[in-house]
């Protein structure tokens, strides 16, 4: 059952998600963003930091004693050190930058909140595919007003498996045997350069899995709403960071029910 106080936070970020869709397109219509790269050769335009700012002042305007986790703007808060029952905000101005700046469709805003150890509201907005997943906890999951539910597949070699692929160079060759396993058990594998989106097309049965170590913000949101789907999320292998286990993306492992232990042993080389 959601709580009032989740369904406040959650027409907040329905609200603001889709303003924040708005200016996305806005700026890619009018070739009104300019690129720059961060670390590891990671690309960022100013529509990034634009939407960033504007969630963040609504946050705060709105919220004043809530914390903020943000891949622009506070990407090294440090969640340990805060009470437990602070609400923290986790976002993301655009999942799948790249796509963002080549004219691709698959780009969202992920926003969610995470509260007393668990990812409670999550909004994943599609602008360019006219798509808003969102979910409560306890709620259900949903695209626009559509319930959402997985594929329900429970044969590996039928599954269509979705991944993506680090900024670090250095990293690729476990990821790549990965594949390989993955390419040689299941139907086929698909990259397409927005966590946060992969998460939602496992909710609403497009995809039958995806795994990928991430940051918070590229999967608190999507998380939460492919779990009130029905998926199972958990890990294909030991976490080594710090981080709470609900926004804890690394060696994330999103499936159907009946493929998760299979998919586990397969990415981990046991099968």
């Amino acid at each position: 059952m959601m709580t009032e106080q989740y369904k406040s936070w959650l027409a907040s970020a329905l609200q603001w998600s889709r303003q924040a869709g708005e200016m996305i397109k806005q700026a890619r219509q009018a070739s009104a963003f300019v690129r720059d790269y961060k670390a590891d050769h990671e690309l960022v335009t100013t529509t990034d930091v634009a939407v960033d700012e504007y969630l963040c002042a609504e946050i705060a305007r709105t919220y004043g004693d809530h914390i903020i986790l943000s891949e622009e703007s506070s990407p090294s808060l440090v969640l340990s050190d805060l009470p437990k029952d602070t609400p923290v905000w986790v976002i993301d101005p655009i999942d799948g930058t790249v796509n963002y700046a080549h004219g691709h469709l698959h780009v969202a805003v992920s926003i969610a909140v995470y509260f007393n150890g668990e990812r409670v509201v999550g909004v994943v907005n599609a602008p360019f595919l006219d798509e808003c997943y969102w979910a409560s906890k306890g709620g259900g999951a949903f695209c626009n007003d559509r319930t959402l539910a997985v594929s329900g597949n429970t044969n590996l070699r039928n599954a269509l498996v979705a991944t993506g692929f680090p900024y670090q160079k250095q990293a690729l060759t476990p990821i790549v045997e990965r594949v390989s396993r993955i390419l040689h058990a299941c139907q086929d594998i698909r990259r397409n350069g927005s966590a946060a989106l992969d998460l939602c097309w496992v909710a609403s049965g497009r995809l039958d899995a995806y795994f990928e170590t991430v940051k918070p913000w590229d999967m608190a949101a999507g998380a939460l709403i492919a779990e009130e789907a029905g998926a199972r999320v958990g890990r294909y292998a030991p976490t080594q960071n710090k981080l709470p286990d609900a926004i804890n993306g690394e060696s994330l492992l999103v499936t159907t029910p009946e493929l998760f232990m299979a998919l586990a042993l397969l990415l981990r080389g046991e099968a």
